[in-house]
């Protein structure tokens, strides 16, 4: 079938899974605008004539939204309304030879470290100088901040090593000169991620340099929030802390996926952690930063989970009563260490077993909520949606986390992307309301 005639080099870029992904999409945008492509991100009504996904491999609910979508644009390039597909990202590193049997329609298939060959095959210069140089997709005012590659650590459940590779650190001189340029385009909060952000510094200069970069990233001029996510528990570098304790501009916010805490579960996921030692690192960051709101994530249903273990899992959420918490249930991935393991709990009991566990976060973070009201906060505003100014404060993260609603009455402005002070009024599970003052 002919292709109809469309804007030549324009491109639609769709981006599946993580924050990580995200970047890696917003920094192939960046090269793709430095060669004069025209670039939309995940835009309904297109007309553009290339489609890149950015895939997704992580767990099975994933990979299917990403198959899903391949399927959905090679319908669109065999109907002619599309010229060229091309698929990128984790689940095209890890199967590509399969994809590229299942669905020839797509014209090249990529890894997640093949972004110069992508950009040859568009007949485009992949420019080494534009260090740090992104087409953001989030609103201008805060950015996800990739500060390192890859994952050394040996987690029984885990294939992002298998997508992403060995831990690579970027160097501190070039994370500040991307937070730098981040700040000159109006970026106030730098969201710090990393598949372990702790494990920083090892690989370039053999020690780790978490605090240090901290510390560099904090002194940049416009950068008023600097948050840090995927935190692993196994050998934390305190004076991180120190950091956090010592600098206005590190929020107190911490995100640490601890996944479980049964002796039993902690040996066959391989985290290098015992409960004892668990329950002492929550207890020494709380201790050295009081009032830090603290996150975590865990998973239901590992092979080897019984009854017995989950009910330690559900103890320790009772009695530790995290600010922010999610839960997974266990997805079977092949070549990891984990597969070679029975899938004895059925998906129902794995989602039963994720159920109870929310619904005793749902109350706890209810009961947190309610000891906010009366309370003032810096909140920064991300948006106005459905008749409210919507926020968060330093403890809160983008989308995981609390907002804080502030109703948008004709005598109530806020500009997007600014702080404001805000007393909270009211509180439900998951948000706050609160009046500007």
């Amino acid at each position: 079938m002919k292709v109809r005639s469309q804007q030549a080099n324009k491109v639609n870029v769709i981006t599946l899974g993580c924050s990580k992904n995200l970047v890696d999409s917003e920094v192939m945008m960046g090269q793709l605008r430095a060669n004069q492509f025209e670039v939309t991100h995940e835009a309904d009504q297109s007309d553009a004539n290339i489609v890149i996904i950015n895939t997704c491999g992580f767990i099975d609910n994933a990979k299917q939204e990403s198959i899903d979508t391949i399927l959905r644009y090679a319908d669109e390039k065999e109907a002619g309304r599309l010229e060229k597909l091309y698929v990128t990202g984790c689940l095209s590193q890890r199967y590509k030879d399969d994809l590229e049997k299942e669905i020839p329609q797509v014209d090249a298939y990529f890894g997640t470290l093949e972004l110069p060959q992508l950009m040859k095959k568009l007949e485009a210069d992949y420019k080494h100088e534009l260090v740090g140089e992104r087409l953001l997709t989030t609103p201008a005012h805060y950015a996800y901040f990739k500060i390192a590659e890859g994952c050394n650590r040996p987690c029984s459940f885990c294939a992002i090593p298998l997508m992403r590779g060995k831990h690579q650190d970027r160097p501190i001189e070039d994370l500040v000169k991307e937070a730098k340029r981040l700040a000159s385009m109006g970026t106030k909060e730098l969201i710090l991620i990393a598949q372990d952000l702790t494990y920083y510094g090892l690989q370039h200069y053999g020690e780790r340099k978490l605090a240090d970069l901290m510390r560099h990233l904090s002194d940049v001029n416009g950068i008023d929030w600097i948050r840090l996510q995927y935190a692993y528990p196994s050998q934390f570098p305190m004076d991180a802390l120190d950091v956090m304790n010592e600098r206005d501009n590190i929020c107190k916010y911490l995100d640490m996926p601890l996944q479980h805490v049964s002796d039993n579960m902690l040996k066959t996921m391989r985290r290098g952690i015992s409960k004892r030692r668990t329950i002492e690192l929550v207890d020494t960051i709380r201790q050295r930063v009081p009032d830090i709101a603290l996150r975590t994530t865990l998973i239901a249903g590992h092979p080897g989970e019984t009854q017995q273990d989950f009910e330690e899992l559900y103890r320790f959420v009772e009695d530790t009563r995290f600010d922010r918490l999610g839960i997974f249930t266990y997805s079977h991935e092949d070549n990891t260490h984990s597969y070679t393991l029975e899938d004895n709990v059925s998906a129902e009991e794995k989602q039963n077993r994720a159920d109870q566990i929310m619904e005793l976060q749902q109350g706890i973070s209810m009961e947190l909520n309610e000891e906010k009201v009366g309370q003032t906060y810096k909140v920064l505003f991300d948006r106005k949606e459905s008749g409210y100014f919507v926020g968060r404060t330093q403890y809160d993260s983008p989308e995981v986390d609390n907002e804080v609603l502030v109703p948008a009455t004709k005598d109530t402005y806020v500009r997007l992307g600014d702080f404001a002070q805000v007393q909270i009024t009211e509180a439900s599970d998951f948000d706050l309301y609160g009046k500007l003052i």
